[in-house]
């Protein structure tokens, strides 16, 4: 084949360093457009953005030339280098080392549009953990609990 093609839909999670709230809704509205130029600049294609003062769920394909590590890494160095230049109170931001990485089927992608759109009515009901522990569990992810949150 003389090209290659690829359209991988993911969704990711990631938080802020010992979760702490310092994503304020001032700080959304630049974050999320500055995460998804980087994932542009890559060459995926950002689809839904949104998260609370915590963590931050991406709806994205995955860039053709890259794994999503590699992706994951860029994506949260550039924007957490970015956040440092914004205001001296965000000097020592940092995201958590680690995130989560679900594979999208393309016709639910609607659906995890919303879900993603309705973060702020979603943790209203229910905290960062318990959504976390949910998404590990739907997609049948193994995991030891007391080494999810250290």
């Amino acid at each position: 084949m003389a090209q290659s093609f690829s359209k991988v839909y993911l969704h990711f999670v990631f938080a802020t360093k010992y979760r702490q709230k310092l994503i304020s809704p001032a700080m959304e509205k630049l974050l999320y457009p500055y995460i998804a130029g980087i994932i542009k600049n890559y060459g995926g294609m950002p689809i839904a953005i949104n998260g609370m003062p915590d963590h931050i769920h991406i709806l994205s394909t995955l860039p053709r030339t890259l794994s999503i590590a590699e992706f994951m890494q860029e994506i949260k160095r550039c924007s957490s280098k970015w956040i440092k230049q914004q205001d001296p109170a965000y000097s020592s931001f940092t995201w958590q080392g680690g995130y989560a990485a679900f594979s999208v089927n393309p016709y639910n992608k609607e659906r995890l549009v919303k879900y993603i759109q309705n973060q702020k009515t979603h943790h209203s009901k229910q905290d960062f953990k318990g959504e976390f522990v949910g998404l590990l569990d739907k997609h049948k992810i193994e995991y030891q609990e007391k080494y999810l949150w250290d």
